[in-house]
């Protein structure tokens, strides 16, 4: 019975030990937390502009961005902006592509639902980023 044991737990340790070898690098910047690969095909998810957004979006309805982030605000909050205007935007560390450097001259690609607010300030909700190439 003492040899089971003994032998479990040993393919256990080697389990574990084999699952964080095969892990991904993982994201380069504010969190070490690797990104999920991202459907990268076509979608119907209606590219808008900022201004657009905010006059006319609805909340909790899903929408694209192209533009760029001009800052970070802290913790998940950028300040994004496009031709038309600025919004700000929630972004979790995890969203941003892995091993990609992203400053306020890239240009960016932001999948998200918008959260209207009745009083205070609007903003988008992002649940992707992908950097524009172009």
């Amino acid at each position: 019975m003492k040899r089971i044991l003994q032998i479990s737990a040993i393919a256990t340790l080697l389990a574990a030990s084999s699952f964080a070898i095969a892990q991904p690098t993982g994201y380069t910047g504010p969190s070490n937390k690797a990104a999920p690969a991202g459907y990268a095909g076509p979608t119907s998810v209606p590219l808008m502009t900022a201004k657009a957004l905010l006059n006319k979006g609805k909340d909790d309805q899903y929408a694209r961005l192209q533009g760029k982030l001009l800052s970070h605000k802290g913790g998940e909050e950028y300040e994004f902006a496009d031709a038309s205007g600025k919004i700000m935007v929630d972004i979790d560390a995890k969203h941003f592509p892995a091993g990609v450097s992203i400053d306020h001259n890239t240009m960016v690609e932001l999948t998200g639902e918008f959260d209207k607010e009745t009083f205070g300030e609007s903003g988008f909700d992002v649940k992707q980023v992908k950097v524009v190439t172009k």
